[in-house]
């Protein structure tokens, strides 16, 4: 008996001998091949650097091998130069110090886009529209947008001095600005869209976003009488983990599992639970979505769908399911690097691209169907991974025709609300009505502007007479294409008649926008936002609403990647 013990333990030691000789060798293998690709790197670098026929910039050069070698892993993750730390500070905190304006790119100059409300941009009377031509004295012309926008920013309550051209005033003129820091507010605006439905628009998850959403839904109640929320996060790219935690603990009690990471060290593994008292879980809510919808606002949508507190109206969201953290680098710099995967209280990972097993050209694929695997909500409604948050009540895209897109990318809408700025120092209060006389003169405003387009029928036949030019065809087809392109031939005073209601929305968000800036600009556009519409009648359709959260009504339809349609 002693002898068998004895060779037992024998055998054990051996093989516990056997597993740390192979994780050691493992170990100093993959040891050996990370310093011996380093010291490759390095010599090849100080080869370069040295020999190379013209002389190169070792930290330009240094930049876009280190991000060409972070490419080949994820979008995500990423190398901050200390040149770009306040950039990524604003990122996360909202925070930069400078002026409070959106710039943009318009011919040879940039043009101030919006100017936050209440900041030095906009308390120098700067406005939408305005080209700056010198900053500190030096020509902006042919300046791209970035150089222009870090010579703007800087250190709170240093001076910036800028030579602005405006439409309507001959000469340029000057304008001294005292730099502040900026916080831009990550709830631009809330409001009642009714006498019942209240409204949040959260563009951004960074500092205090959880704060900030639930003051204003505590101000919605403390003023109304709400019988139902919309939250509507369309267009918002994510942020902060721990404030998409903190705006579901808002609708969600305290103690419920809202996400949990997981990644390849333990370290990375953690439940993330709601740790306050929630404002309100019982509230109707509408929580709104849209493929740039993704990250946090993923994490908020996909917890309050799958513990069946809200219903979620929209399109199917982005589908980012990584986790970043940033480590600090030597000479101040610093790596955001992709640690780990979330998963919401269902346990889906609504990732959608999987970026660990690349195609043989390098390129990522979606999850296939065959991998997309079926979860269940607290009440049991069918949900699935591997693509971002599909919406229990779908609506269509939203495009804009092809004269709106012109009129849009051409900036004419822009210009003209710009001239109308100008030309009016005030609108009424409440929601703004282009009216008659306004419409008249923007038909005389865009008489002699250029905003022709190139129809999706007119791409078409053009590319099936090159086609017939090819193969000998064309000849035979001309008199036919002729025609076809006689009755193509789109009128442009036609179609801005035709697509007048779409084009007065545009203007009016845009003009609203001059005078109440982006709450002007949201506040307008919920008057004919058909999307915020569906989304008030599922919130007073009590029947549907409860339905869908219970399973009484499938939403899925028992497809995947559907919801349920709605008529327009």
């Amino acid at each position: 008996m002693k002898k068998f013990i004895k060779t037992q333990k024998l055998k054990i030691v051996i093989a516990l001998t056997a597993l740390v000789s192979i994780t050691s060798y493992s170990f100093v293998d993959n040891y050996f091949e990370v310093s011996k690709n380093l010291d490759i790197f390095s010599s090849l670098y100080r080869e370069v650097n040295m020999y190379y026929v013209d002389s190169v910039d070792p930290g330009k050069l240094m930049k876009k091998g280190i991000d060409e070698m972070l490419s080949t892993l994820d979008p995500y993750t990423n190398y901050i130069p200390e040149s770009n730390i306040e950039d990524y500070r604003f990122m996360t905190t909202g925070q930069y110090g400078g002026i409070g304006a959106v710039i943009r790119a318009k011919g040879d100059f940039v043009i101030v886009s919006e100017p936050y409300e209440g900041f030095p941009a906009d308390k120098s009377g700067l406005r939408a529209g305005d080209i700056i031509l010198e900053i500190d004295g030096k020509s902006t012309k042919n300046k791209k947008t970035d150089e222009i926008s870090r010579a703007l920013k800087g250190s709170p309550k240093t001076e910036v001095k800028l030579l602005i051209q405006r439409e309507g005033i001959a000469k340029p003129f000057e304008k001294i600005l005292v730099r502040e820091e900026i916080k831009v507010k990550p709830v631009p605006y809330f409001g009642m869209i009714n006498n019942s439905i209240g409204y949040i628009k959260l563009n951004s998850f960074t500092e205090n976003s959880g704060r900030d959403v639930a003051d204003a839904l505590k101000e919605l109640k403390s003023k109304n009488t709400l019988s139902g929320l919309v939250l509507d996060l369309r267009g918002n790219p994510g942020g902060l983990l721990n404030e998409a935690v903190n705006i579901s603990n808002i609708f969600i009690p305290r103690g419920q599992e809202i996400v949990s990471t997981k990644g390849r060290y333990k370290d990375a593994d953690r439940a993330y639970k709601a740790i306050n008292e929630a404002v309100d879980t019982e509230l109707p809510l509408a929580v709104m979505v849209n493929s740039g919808s993704a990250s946090a606002s993923e994490i908020v949508s996909g917890s309050l769908q799958d513990l069946d507190r809200a219903v979620v109206i929209g399109q199917r969201t982005f589908g980012k399911g990584l986790v970043q953290t940033t480590r600090p680098l030597s000479y101040n710099s610093q790596i955001k690097i992709t640690t780990s995967k979330y998963y919401i209280p269902s346990g889906r990972c609504i990732q959608a691209l999987d970026y660990t097993h690349r195609n043989e050209d390098g390129s990522v694929g979606k999850i296939p169907d065959s991998l997309v695997s079926e979860f269940k909500t607290s009440a049991g409604r069918k949900v699935y991974d591997g693509g971002g948050i599909n919406p229990d009540y779908s609506t269509p895209i939203k495009k804009l025709n092809p004269i709106c897109n012109s009129l849009v990318n051409k900036s004419i809408i822009f210009d003209f609300a710009s001239r109308y700025r100008t030309l009016h120092d005030s609108i009424p209060k409440g929601d703004f009505v282009l009216t008659d006389a306004d419409w008249i003169e923007f038909l005389k405003y865009i008489a002699d502007k250029e905003y022709d387009y190139i129809t999706k029928s007119e791409k078409s036949l053009e590319e099936f007479k090159k086609n017939s030019e090819d193969e000998l065809y064309y000849e035979t087809l001309k008199s036919d294409i002729e025609t076809l392109q006689s009755k193509l031939n789109h009128n442009k005073q036609e179609d801005i008649d035709k697509n007048k209601t779409d084009i007065v929305a545009l203007l009016e968000d845009e003009i609203a926008s001059r005078y109440g800036y982006q709450q002007g600009r949201i506040r307008e556009s919920l008057t004919h936002d058909k999307e915020i519409m569906k989304a008030i009648d599922m919130l007073n359709d009590k029947a549907t609403y409860t339905g869908i959260l219970s399973g009484a009504i499938n939403a899925s339809a028992g497809e995947k990647n559907e919801g349920v349609k709605i008529k327009n």
